[in-house]
């Protein structure tokens, strides 16, 4: 769900966390500032140690930071006492990579605990238990225990419970992670469903783009404890301005070469390569073909793809061109006036 509304639910001001270890002092968040709004879903993609789960710690007042100040709703954590922490962490929905459930407990138990936890009556937190177990399409496995249930299952358990206490912000840290293909891509279209039915905020926390790519409405793409590159999940995966967020999107889309591909593409294509960037005009294909067809260029498309992002295409594709070079370098220009971003693979 792309919410219309832009009240910030959590915000984040110049907040850094450094811990004192045996090896010395370690920055594990670096001066990050980061709004999420009511109703949206933001992605926090980063490399394993990037500051990601740290972050999350902030987010929920698990950690403290050593600088800068953390808000959720109206509240500064960082101003307040433990026991209005408490009460501040009961609106936080937590979901994790090993999903964390009580093997002693039965599914019903798992998600009934953070009632009990609550004050809840018996029959407020059967009917509740109830209610959420449905939603996640898991009433009949009520009675079972973790042991017996699939990944996936277990992970539809951990969001049922996260949701107990009626959250407005659930933080999935690495909540696919540990999961195959197909029950990754079942679990992404729950957290989904989470925010479009029940108008829950979500920030998930990932090393997967295509986790990203599925759900996200906006993207913060973290390195070395700092937001490096943050925008709508459209903007990031056509044009990434940075490195590190052009790794991910091209480990997902798989349209650009590698410079071990480069170097192939090279020994096998005599003339100049260069990789154009898919634009939302119409007629693309025939506008790019056409550039070069003008100026007498022979196009071969060598490498690249066109997929669908948000219901827009995004994508490069990579093309040998041969001809003269005056006429090469005219046809490119061409391309740059028609809106068109290009770059020649020296």
């Amino acid at each position: 769900m792309t919410s219309a509304v832009s009240t910030p639910l959590v915000r984040l001001e110049g907040v850094s966390k450094v811990y004192d270890t045996p090896a010395g002092r370690r920055t594990a968040v670096d001066d990050v500032s980061l709004t999420v709004n009511e109703g949206e879903i933001v992605g926090v993609i980063g490399y394993s140690g990037a500051g990601k789960s740290t972050l999350v710690r902030l987010i929920n007042a698990l950690e403290l930071p050593t600088s800068g100040r953390v808000f959720v709703g109206d509240s500064e954590l960082t101003a307040l006492p433990e026991r209005s922490l408490r009460a501040v962490r009961q609106g936080i929905g937590m979901i994790f990579q090993q999903f964390n459930l009580f093997r002693s407990r039965t599914v019903a138990g798992n998600v009934a605990y953070p009632l009990r936890v609550a004050g809840l009556g018996k029959a407020e937190r059967d009917a509740r238990t109830a209610e959420l177990l449905d939603f996640v399409g898991l009433l009949d496995r009520a009675h079972s225990y973790p042991e017996q249930l699939s990944g996936g299952q277990k992970q539809r358990v951990g969001i049922a419970r996260a949701l107990a206490t009626n959250p407005r912000l659930l933080l999935a840290d690495e909540a696919t992670s540990a999961l195959d293909p197909e029950t990754t891509a079942d679990v992404l279209a729950l957290l989904k469903r989470v925010n479009r039915d029940l108008g829950v905020t979500i920030i998930v926390i990932t090393h997967e783009m295509d986790a990203i790519r599925a759900i996200a409405d906006r993207v913060a793409v973290m390195d070395s404890g700092r937001i490096v590159e943050s925008g709508p999940v459209y903007d990031v995966f056509s044009k990434p301005t940075t490195p590190a967020a052009a790794r991910f999107v091209r480990s997902v889309l798989q349209d650009r070469p590698s410079p071990e591909t480069l170097t192939r593409l090279r020994q096998n294509h005599d003339g100049r390569i260069a990789t154009v960037q898919v634009a939302e005009i119409p007629g693309f294909i025939g506008v790019v073909t056409s550039a070069f067809t003008g100026q007498d260029v022979a196009a071969d498309l060598i490498f690249g793809g066109i997929s669908e992002l948000q219901q827009r295409p995004v994508g490069a594709l990579t093309y040998e061109l041969s001809g003269d070079d005056a006429r090469i370098d005219a046809a490119l220009a061409d391309l740059t006036a028609r809106g068109i971003d290009w770059i020649e693979e020296n």
